[in-house]
């Protein structure tokens, strides 16, 4: 592929990725209002999110291989489907098993994994974490449009109409992939015969688990659950703790996300890039690491909204640059046809933390406060900079 189709894939991705985070948000605004009409108390919402996070916990990987053998034409196309059945489930959820039962395609929904798979096997070694960077710029673009989109659209028209028009809007992005991504982005394809083996071992956990035995990937990939662990679990209990420790009403809370996206367009879209050009990813990653352990500590400390405006721009720094580096560094150690299986993987770190943020959340607040958040990602944080510090990035340095 020419250099310059390249770009115009990698360009049409960050906007199906854009999308894709657009129709997220939009349901963000339409589930937690559905949930209390239908009865839904605080417990059992919690377990409506905790099934999308087992859901999406076991479906990243198999999703990840999946692109690999199929390509990635194929996998974002099962994904945008998947999406658009979710809305269409959604907009006749009139009951608590059919709230649940519209969760179930969220197992196939990887728009972003899948996009960062394109994005990863048409962007050069030198050039990826910024290139994976730009698609934090999307999800910052996504959030913001979602956020508001489905809030204005559920208050006139109501949440059927905003699930139908995240249907629809679903099925442009599934049109978006069938007419400009490739069937295959990766410049190093299987032999045919190799590929009917490898097609038949999609669901093969062996298949999967194998990538931890490359060099560097097991200690990165601890790195990312341990140092992401405390951050994770602050950001899935944030609606309550804007909600009751700062006392926000629900339109400050949006004007909140909003700020969140900004800065992180910014981070991403326009700092990112000028750093990995300049350091190696293993001294940004030391780099953001330290920074989390500070923000902790800062959080732990932070008494009103304000405090924490002025802590966002650190932690939403810190996270930006954590996760696109260890992306990067993690699809570099294994070879270019199992990028969209590491990738898989990573995207379940996320669903990890959603799955086990709930519980691990609910009993820190309830138990110790909001304080107790920070003083737990200061330490973890400080103790994982040390190991980082200590053991050296040589196998590591780009």
């Amino acid at each position: 592929m020419e250099p310059a189709a390249k770009q115009k894939v990698i360009f049409v991705t960050y906007l199906i990725a854009a999308l894709d985070v657009t129709w997220l948000f939009l349901q963000f605004s339409i589930t937690p209002y559905l949930a209390k009409r239908l009865g839904f108390d605080t417990i059992w919402f919690g377990y409506l999110q905790t099934t999308v996070g087992v859901i999406q916990l076991l479906g990243g990987p198999i999703y990840g291989r999946f692109a690999d053998v199929f390509g990635a034409r194929t996998a974002l196309s099962v994904s945008c489907l998947a999406s658009v059945v979710y809305f269409l489930l959604l907009t006749v959820a009139d009951s608590t098993f059919m709230l649940f039962v519209h969760k179930l395609p969220a197992v196939f929904m990887h728009g972003l994994p899948g996009a960062q798979m394109v994005v990863a096997d048409l962007s050069e070694n030198d050039k990826r974490a910024d290139a994976l960077g730009k698609l934090g710029l999307c999800f910052g673009i996504g959030m913001i449009a979602g956020s508001t989109l489905g809030g204005t659209l559920s208050t006139r028209f109501g949440e059927k109409f905003a699930a139908s028009f995240a249907a629809i809007g679903s099925f442009v992005s599934l049109l978006l992939v069938l007419n400009f991504i490739p069937k295959q982005t990766k410049i190093h394809t299987l032999p045919e015969s190799d590929k009917k083996g490898s097609s038949k071992s999609v669901f093969n956990l062996g298949e999967i688990t194998r990538l931890m035995k490359f060099p560097g990937v097991a200690k990165t990939f601890t790195v990312k659950i341990m140092s992401g662990l405390p951050s994770g679990i602050f950001q899935v209990m944030f609606s309550i703790i804007a909600m009751n420790f700062f006392q926000l009403k629900a339109e400050q809370n949006g004007y909140l996300m909003a700020y969140f996206g900004i800065v992180q367009m910014v981070i991403q879209g326009a700092v990112i890039g000028r750093l990995t050009s300049r350091f190696t990813e293993y001294s940004l990653l030391l780099l953001s690491v330290g920074i989390s352990s500070v923000v902790g500590l800062a959080q732990a400390m932070m008494t009103n909204v304000f405090q924490f405006c002025l802590i966002v721009i650190p932690m939403m720094f810190s996270l930006s640059v954590f996760n696109v580096i260890t992306d990067s560094m993690l699809t570099k150690s294994v070879s270019p046809s199992d990028t969209g299986t590491m990738l898989g993987l990573c995207a379940s770190v996320q669903s990890l933390l959603r799955t086990v943020g709930p519980t691990i959340g609910g009993f820190l607040y309830e138990t110790y406060g909001v304080p107790s958040f920070g003083y737990i990602q200061c330490v973890i944080n400080a103790a994982v900079f040390s190991v980082l510090l200590a053991t050296g990035g040589r196998s590591h340095r780009t």
